[in-house]
């Protein structure tokens, strides 16, 4: 998927467990790694909002584009 997810990396920046981020957002934990493992399918705004003020972070610190990687190359024509 070309959208990579960030969370741990904030996580262990804040010293935080996810089972404490999740209580803190309101969320489940394990919504929060279907999240966090790259799983999910979409991430509703406000679930986005509470993750950035829980971890005073911006949305692109949680969330980055990356291109797809292109294996269908042929090798040796």
């Amino acid at each position: 998927m070309p959208i990579a997810v960030d969370i741990d990396v904030m996580l262990a920046r804040r010293k935080m467990s996810v089972g404490e981020l999740a209580d803190r957002v309101g969320i489940t934990p394990a919504n929060l790694a279907v999240l966090k493992n790259g799983r999910a399918k979409a991430v509703r705004f406000a679930t986005l909002a509470a993750l950035c003020e829980v971890l005073e972070c911006q949305p692109g610190d949680l969330l980055r584009w990356e291109a797809d990687v292109d294996v269908d190359v042929a090798v040796g024509d």
